[in-house]
């Protein structure tokens, strides 16, 4: 969709949001499932789902937007435009959490939506586009996997079948779960228009606050390969054996593993690369090590660099194995590509910030977001704010009131300048 022309920046350009309502709201959605060291426990589809879902729909209501609920549980909640043709100009995120989870993982991004909304009817304003506030089912994956779950099924990365039928650690289903919470809408996943979409979300790591930087213009969001490596030797007693004589598949493996951080510095800025699991076998202090398997993860910005990262890893462990004689074993087990951000969506945000008078800084999403399918189906952008020390998924996660407040009023801005005011 092209963004009408705005009718009189006049009306709106010196336009601010509630930012103690908006926080007044994230602390009573946190209330729901609220832990004893300050975090939410809000696992998707359970009845504390429920109720949050409840009271954020329940506010939708009273703001006077009319609410869907599409067949996998995704909430859209529409404040009417002028031009009931045009498709809405959206923005929303999630409201279930992690077992330890924070305030503002997920629900800013809703909550912020909504107090865009009421920022508009408390000054009247009238758009040309509708605006949305969405809210998408099972983003965090803790309960269900595939993670995304919601948006995934809306833009068709999978199917509404394959979503019904997973099932959680004690057996339930998202199709009886959904039916039980009664969250099972009639609207098929997909079939709602988006002519935007913006998400307002805390960084999830430290180098908005490291910058003293308020606003992250969020480009793209990396690009992932999960791998397990598994490097086969022989075990042995550590005392008979000769160094010179041993299969240690230790001393192979650690060389490859340090191996993944050198790729991953060798393509910067946005390179990642991390072993985060290693299994030894037989996991004994006299015994050789006969077999050790351990994870990759390798990030970066685009699939290009992403594929340059692959070929290396793979050309160094063919290396190592023909050196070492060990047989070495790499298996990709996941693979989600790069999604940059459409770059009208990313300037407007530019835009709103510096008219806003925020510090800002291009920025990229190391973790995957619902706008990552949601980018597939229309334009998309989002907004990063800082949060404390760069923790999130966790019970200490935080974020500064003042900076709430400003990503807010970015994603104001933003949408308006997508919608076009008429009044």
């Amino acid at each position: 969709m092209n963004a009408p022309e705005p009718a009189n920046h006049r009306v709106w350009d010196g336009l601010r949001i509630d930012g103690a309502r908006l926080w007044q709201s994230l602390m009573e959605l946190a209330r729901i499932g609220a832990t004893e060291k300050g975090g939410v426990c809000r696992l998707a589809l359970t009845d504390l789902d429920r109720q949050g879902r409840d009271l954020v729909v329940g506010w939708a209501r009273a703001a006077g937007l009319a609410v869907t609920v599409d067949r996998i549980g995704n909430v859209f909640m529409r404040r009417a435009g002028r031009n009931p043709e045009l498709a809405p100009v959206m923005t929303g995120s999630h409201i279930d959490t992690q077992p330890t989870g924070g305030k503002f993982d997920g629900n800013y991004g809703v909550l912020a939506g909504l107090e865009v909304v009421r920022t508009l009817n408390d000054h009247g304003i009238v758009t040309e586009a509708p605006l949305e506030v969405a809210f998408w089912t099972n983003e965090e994956g803790s309960r269900f996997v595939p993670v995304m779950m919601g948006s995934g099924v809306f833009a068709g990365a999978f199917s509404l079948e394959h979503a019904y039928a997973a099932r959680d650690a004690q057996g339930k289903s998202v199709a009886e779960e959904l039916a039980r919470i009664d969250y099972i809408g009639t609207e098929e996943p997909g079939r709602h228009p988006v002519g935007a979409y913006f998400e307002t979300h805390i960084e999830q790591g430290p180098v908005l606050e490291d910058h003293d930087t308020t606003i992250g213009i969020v480009e793209a969001v990396l690009g992932i390969r999960w791998y397990d490596c598994t490097v086969s030797g022989m075990e042995a007693h550590a005392g008979p054996t000769p160094m010179a004589l041993r299969r240690d598949a230790l001393q192979v493996a650690a060389p490859l593993m340090q191996e993944v951080v050198a790729i991953a510095k060798r393509y910067p800025p946005h390179g990642r690369g991390t072993v985060g699991m290693v299994q030894v076998h037989p996991n004994s202090r006299n015994v050789i090590p006969g077999r050790v398997k351990f994870s990759i993860d390798l990030r970066n910005v685009s699939n290009e660099l992403l594929d340059q990262m692959d070929a290396d890893v793979r050309a160094y462990a063919r290396r190592l194995a023909e050196e070492s004689g060990l047989a070495i074993e790499l298996e990709e087990v996941s693979h989600f590509s790069a999604q940059p951000f459409h770059a009208e969506c990313v300037a407007a945000v530019g835009r709103a910030a510096s008219k806003l008078g925020y510090s800002s800084m291009p920025a990229v999403s190391g973790a995957g977001h619902d706008a990552v399918y949601v980018a597939r189906l229309a334009p998309a952008g989002m907004i990063f704010i800082p949060c404390k020390d760069g923790i999130s998924h966790n019970e200490i996660e935080d974020a500064q009131p003042e900076h709430i407040s400003a990503g807010c009023n970015v994603l104001l801005h933003a949408m308006l300048e997508r919608a076009g005011v008429v009044s």
